[in-house]
């Protein structure tokens, strides 16, 4: 588990190569690769035009070209044929033509704006209408995000009483708060979402404590670095039949769009 994101070095050459005509994009860039080192996102600027909304569609835009390696979302990757959804919760018709299996971390900020700008928007147009599911593997980066693991753990508990997507979200939704703490705090904060979704906090805890399901994460982790998952979110779509494309970064719904609709029509 001892993995880190490998694009740095090669993100800070791309950004070289990058042509930009405007001094706010030049700026934008700038806060973006402060945010993408510092892992964090930028909230509070004085120019009207520099949004939250206009920097996180600017650093998304900005993070592909900075992925050198990122493959055409036209062609399909093959190597793997096969990406094994394995017994991880899955929303959706499972019967659904296509398949978006994500590898994620709690705590990476790029996996948190997919979960708030992307998967809603693919929710409403494939999930919800039966056309696609969507598989969550775990993939925390421990070296670099200290609760990634207690995350995907408690979880992974949630899951044991039927509620893993409602703790997904309010994982999520609080990151802000938990990635703070550490130790008893921690394990509080995860136990206080779980009386929040009505779940028994004693099978809860005593999951959690027990680190009942590392072996599980740890395969997700293992399964992800053999598909060739360097960082998170990584995604592939597609089914056994049609091969997969990998995704890789908090691409735009605009990148699935194009990836989901050809393979439809096939």
């Amino acid at each position: 588990m001892e993995d880190e994101l490998i694009n740095h070095n090669t993100n800070h050459k791309m950004i070289k190569k990058s042509t930009f005509t405007s001094l706010v994009v030049v700026l934008v860039i700038l806060i973006a690769i402060a945010s993408f080192f510092a892992g964090s996102y930028v909230t509070n600027l004085d120019s009207d035009k520099l949004t939250k909304s206009y920097l996180n569609d600017a650093i998304s835009k900005l993070e592909l070209k900075m992925e050198n390696n990122v493959k055409s979302p036209n062609q399909p990757n093959t190597k793997p044929v096969k990406i094994s959804i394995d017994d991880d919760p899955m929303k959706g018709n499972p019967d659904a033509k296509i398949t978006i299996i994500e590898f994620s971390d709690y705590e990476c900020p790029f996996c948190g704006r997919f979960y708030t700008n992307t998967l809603p928007l693919i929710e409403e147009n494939y999930i919800n209408t039966g056309l696609v599911n969507f598989v969550y593997r775990d993939f925390p980066i421990q070296s670099i995000h200290d609760n990634a693991l207690p995350a995907a753990l408690a979880t992974e508990c949630a899951d044991d009483q039927g509620k893993f997507w409602p703790y997904h979200n309010m994982i999520f939704e609080n990151k802000s708060t938990w990635e703070k703490l550490n130790g008893t705090n921690l394990l509080k904060e995860f136990e206080q979402y779980a009386i929040v979704l009505g779940l028994s906090t004693e099978e809860f805890n005593s999951c959690l404590e027990s680190g009942k399901h590392l072996e599980e994460v740890k395969k997700d982790l293992q399964d992800g670095r053999d598909y060739g998952v360097t960082g998170t979110p990584g995604f592939f779509v597609g089914n056994d039949e049609l091969g997969y494309v990998e995704l890789k970064g908090a691409q735009p719904f605009e990148s699935f769009q194009k990836v989901i609709d050809r393979m439809l029509m096939q």
